[in-house]
């Protein structure tokens, strides 16, 4: 799979993105970098996002910067933004792609469970939102947003209920200040992938044979999961001026998932009791 959109089409542009050290986020923040653009990649672990920050510049020529921010907390915010002014003079787009999960029925979890996704995932973005469009809006400087969701956002799902509201939240947000501060030039768009497995993602949330067993492929029509240079075209495409007349939308890009079975993780009530103990202690060691 190659880049779609022609060289250079970020050039000046620099472009923050949450939870850009690891995974989708880094595949995103990489096209961005081969499309010219300067990339700041934060999330709370710096010595990964050091090595991530070395990696992509002798991968791409870019320029990264790496920042350690713990997005629940509006302050750390704020000095994300700042220190990536300092470095590059200006913030034109913002990829929130940090997320949490826990697979597991809701009445397993407690309340700071709850909190922790909560926090991370809806908290967290409106954080950025708040603190990158007061300042964009007092520079008089126009910007994108680009937020992760995902389709049950809107169709709901079992099993993942923290996830859900938070993701909901999310998608009111975007499309909310997607009217509110077009007047200021800052656009608000979302994507909603369906399975786009990294390494290791679908073992820790699915652990032993759980994983074969519920394969994500199978739920799809095109019978696959989806590529990660797929879903870095069209966040270039969205955080591009190519898309400068898209506002307020959230594209699903998941072969057709949810109009087959809605509810992503649904189909987890086969799961026996036996085997969700299974996955609760398994989460407890790693906590």
């Amino acid at each position: 799979m190659e880049g779609m959109l022609k060289p250079g089409s970020l050039e000046g542009k620099t472009i923050i993105v949450t939870g850009g050290g690891t995974g989708l986020g880094r595949s995103m923040g990489k096209y961005f970098l081969q499309l010219g653009a300067r990339l700041v990649i934060a999330s709370r672990k710096l010595d990964v996002l050091q090595q991530a920050a070395r990696d992509l510049e002798a991968e791409t020529g870019g320029k990264v910067l790496a920042l350690a921010c713990d997005i629940r907390k509006y302050e750390d915010v704020e000095k994300m933004i700042a220190d990536s002014e300092a470095a590059f003079g200006a913030v034109h787009g913002i990829l929130n792609n940090a997320a949490g999960n826990f697979i597991s029925p809701t009445e397993r979890l407690s309340h700071r469970a709850f909190d922790t996704i909560v926090d991370i995932v809806l908290k967290g973005t409106y954080n950025v939102a708040l603190a990158a469009g007061k300042n964009w809006i007092e520079r008089k400087q126009p910007g994108v947003f680009l937020n992760i969701v995902t389709t049950y956002a809107w169709t709901g799902s079992g099993y993942v209920v923290p996830s859900a509201c938070s993701k909901a939240g999310v998608l009111a947000l975007t499309r909310s200040l997607a009217v509110e501060w077009a007047k200021y030039k800052i656009r608000s768009n979302a994507i909603a992938p369906g399975p786009f497995p990294t390494e290791g993602a679908w073992s820790r949330l699915l652990p032993g044979d759980l994983a074969k067993k519920f394969d994500p492929a199978q739920r799809v029509p095109l019978k696959r999961v989806g590529e990660h240079q797929e879903l870095a075209n069209l966040a270039a495409y969205l955080m591009s001026d190519y898309s400068a007349y898209v506002n307020g939308e959230v594209i699903t890009i998941d072969g057709g998932e949810w109009l087959r079975s809605g509810g992503e993780f649904s189909d987890l009530e086969h799961i026996p009791d036996a085997l969700w103990d299974q996955m609760e202690k398994a989460r407890q060691r790693t906590s």
